[in-house]
């Protein structure tokens, strides 16, 4: 019988793991991000069934 698959993340480095654990702490976005979002909000809300 098949086994599930976990899923996980693996970061060997000590720096990428508390970059990593800084941005999940204080996540920041950019206004391109913000404006793409609105974008993407718009496209949604315009192509509901």
């Amino acid at each position: 019988m098949a086994e599930p698959i976990r899923l996980g993340l693996l970061i060997d480095d000590p720096e990428d793991v508390r970059e990593f654990e800084e941005n999940m702490r204080n996540p920041t976005v950019t206004k391109e991000q913000v404006e793409f979002f609105k974008r993407a909000i718009k496209v949604y809300k315009s192509q509901r069934l």
